[in-house]
Formats: C-alpha cells, structure tokens, sequence
C-alpha cells in the first residue's frame, strides 16, 4: 500500500527449484535472476506453481544489508496491497456465512463518513465509494509510522471528504479497504489477525503468513530499500496504517499456495469467486486482470515502503506465479512477463543491463530543465559525481543509466530517455507514451 503518486507522471543467492521437466525449465529463470543480481538492480524472491506442485523458488539479494543477512526462500517481506485480495476474500467468507452483504452500506458502521448511507460493501471493494485515500494526505509521510487508532483515521477519512458521488466513477482508495478491516472486526468481534489466521493462513497452511511486520528477533524478517544513488533503508509504516489494504506480510510460495486455494475454492465457494472476478472500469474485488496475450490471470500489485509485489493466478494454466522484491530498481512487470513468457513458451530475451560511462563532459552537457507544454512537466537532469540524476518536479530524484552516450534508463520503471543534444531537447518513452521536452 503506496501512498498514491504518479511517479515520471505516468504511470547472494539461495535457490529451491522444483521442476516437473516436461512444464518448466528453469535455466533461463536463473539466468534472468542471475542478470539482476550481478547488475544489483532488484533484491527479493520469486515463488512459480501449478496447482500445488512448486516448479521454480528462488531467492536474490539480501534480506538486510547492513547485517550482510542473505535473503532465502524462507525471507518475509511487506506485501502492500496485495493484502487487499486476502481482505476482500475475507469479506466475502463473511457474506458467504450470513454475517454481512454486498449492498449493505457504510452507515450501518460508520455513519458520519460523506454518503455513509450510499455507500455499499461493494462499492468499497470495488474502488467506486468515492472514500479519500488517506495514502493521499499531503502529510502523510509525517504520520504514517506513527501508531494510528480507528478513530484518527475514520477523522482523516471524513476531513478529506467526498472525491465523488458512489458508483459513478472508480478511483483506487487505500481507505476502502482501511474501512473494511474495521468492518469485518465489528462484525466478527475479533481483530484481522485471528480472522486472517482462522479462514486463510490455517486452513491453507500457510506458515511464513503474518498480518504486520514480524517481530524483529524472527530470523525470516527483511528490511526494504530505496534506489537513488545508492540503496537506503526505508522507514517501517506503522502495522496500524494500512491494516487490510496493505499491512500483510508473506512469501511468494505463500502467495502461490494463497492465490492456489483461492481459485480451487478452498476458502470460498465458486459463487464468490466469481463475485472478486466481475470487472466494472478495471476493477474487480480486490483483484485486478492480469493479461498476457491470449492468456489472462487475475491478481493484484502491491508496494509499501520499499517494498514492491505482484502475484496472481492464470486458470488455464492452472499457474501461481509470485513476484516480491525488498529493493527494486527494476521493474516487477517485466519479470512477471518473462516469467509468464517461460510457462507459456513465449519467451523473452534476457535484459541487457549493462551501463556505460560518460564523459563528464558528456554528462554536462545533458544537464538542465526539459519542459513539455502538454501535459505540463518539468524534468530536471543533473549531475552528481559520475551519475546522472533525473528528476520530476516534486517528486523524487531518480538515477539514469547510459546505455549510450544519448540513450539513457530507469529499468525500474520501463523508462528510456533518448536526448538529441543539437535540438537540446529529450524524448522520453514508457508504457507505450511518448513525450518531447524541449531544454
């Protein structure tokens, strides 16, 4: 569970590998692992099953730099919001067993939040309340490793107001699913953690699932880091902040097993699943669509701190696939898409992540403010040292990587940056855009 931003305006090794030959060859996934370990651009673990037979688990990188811990396959990290698929099926466990309904509304819970009483069970999974995500107070960043009651953040919820009228639009809320934690505890009479535990973790054993970080003397506990010039550590946010929308912790084989019994209905019936399946604008309950050419899965994303996730399941395949990295300067879905490319036989080349060096005259003369009138952004290129530094105002500074001496990445986020130096302008492409700044 990130705070919502729009980052660039848009949009040591330990291995398990389990193969049945005949389904999965795992070679090119260690060569691909193996790429972004020895380039230092992406830590964490990644957990590939069909049905319950495990085909390929491997772990990279470190689970805490500053103690040189190696992470394994055993290493927990912070999930973000893919915790909202695991309260979304709490949820619906809840509907299933007469305790709650889709169209009951927020005012049997909380009646002072804006449209309370047209706000639905439903639309709060589904994105469509119109409930402010308190992920985007600008003062978020002051609060939110600060414990945080029910009623401090049912306050922020309510002073942020409406965004919109219920059911007329979807916009992504942290708050919704924030809401439907406390709900599923009032109407349960016990705390997400028992709940989690009983009608999830429990019956799918799942052993390396926690809501909340790990106490710190666990030996599977991780840290998270962020890429700029060099890894830092990143804060801890508070358990008490993201509850349901993004305060679960796991492991990719843990996911497997999760996104597994989720869609063989071992926690719900097939009637619910399909309710978490029905997509309106993008959004269904707590899972989101998952294409990959003909073939299309169901999960969700997710990022807290520094860390950043994706897992989901492909019926016709019958495939679990699950991506979490503790310090990423590359991008998740590239590697869920060479992954997917590996189990449907449409394979991907290995990425080229070598880096060259600059002149520092090459660099300075790449330095400067690129500004584009429509949409209205400013990118500022600096130097600092022997690295170039890129940096959308407001927001971050980012580090670039020469492939040439005009062409320029951040693999972390499917940016290349192309600079005509006689022009003195840039032009930047990602996820299929295209846009000219002019120096």
């Amino acid at each position: 569970m990130k705070r919502t931003s729009v980052l660039l305006f848009l949009l040591g090794t330990l291995s398990n590998p389990i193969l049945k030959a005949q389904e999965f060859n795992p070679v090119r996934m260690d060569s691909l692992m193996a790429v972004m370990d020895k380039n230092n651009v992406w830590m964490g673990s990644i957990a590939i099953s069909k049905g319950d037979q495990l085909l390929y688990q491997k772990a990279i990188g470190y689970a805490d730099l500053a103690q040189k811990k190696k992470a394994n396959i055993h290493t927990r990290y912070g999930i973000g919001s893919i915790s909202k698929t695991f309260t979304a099926t709490l949820v619906l466990k809840t509907i299933e067993l007469g305790k709650l309904q889709l169209n009951q509304t927020l005012a049997t819970y909380f009646k002072s939040i804006p449209n309370a009483e047209k706000i639905t069970v439903s639309q709060l999974l589904n994105h469509s309340s119109g409930v402010h995500s308190v992920t985007d107070d600008k003062d978020y960043l002051t609060w939110n490793t600060k414990p945080q009651t029910e009623q401090e953040l049912v306050e922020r919820i309510i002073k942020g107001g409406a965004e919109f009228a219920p059911g007329s639009k979807h916009e992504y809320s942290n708050s919704n699913y924030i809401l439907l934690t406390y709900i599923l505890e009032k109407v349960w009479k016990k705390d997400y953690a028992s709940l989690l535990n009983a009608y999830i973790c429990r019956p799918l054993k799942l052993e390396h699932t926690t809501f909340g970080r790990p106490q710190s003397n666990n030996s599977d506990l991780s840290e998270s880091y962020r890429y700029t010039k060099e890894w830092s550590l990143e804060p801890h946010t508070d358990n008490s902040v993201p509850l349901g929308a993004g305060a679960v912790w796991s492991t990719p084989a843990d996911l497997g097993k999760f996104f597994n019994g989720l869609f063989s209905h071992k926690i719900i019936n097939a009637a619910s699943l399909e309710e978490m399946k029905k997509i309106d604008q993008g959004y269904g309950l707590g899972l989101f669509q998952l294409p990959f050419y003909e073939h299309m899965g169901f999960g969700h994303t997710g990022g807290i701190d520094g860390y950043s996730s994706v897992a989901g399941h492909f019926d016709d395949g019958n495939y679990n696939i699950a991506i979490i990295s503790n310090a990423n300067n590359y991008n998740n879905n590239e590697i869920l898409k060479f992954s997917l490319g590996e189990l449907y036989k449409k394979p991907f080349p290995l990425p080229d992540l070598a880096e060259i060096q600059l002149t520092e005259e090459e660099i300075l003369s790449l330095v400067g403010e690129y500004k584009s009138e429509q949409p209205p952004i400013q990118i500022n290129i600096t130097k600092e040292g022997n690295k170039v530094l890129g940096q959308v105002v407001g927001q971050p500074a980012f580090q670039l990587k020469p492939k040439d001496r005009n062409t320029l990445i951040q693999p972390q986020f499917g940016v290349k940056i192309v600079f005509e130096r006689s022009e003195n302008k840039m032009t930047l492409y990602q996820n299929g855009h295209t846009l000219v700044l002019k120096k």
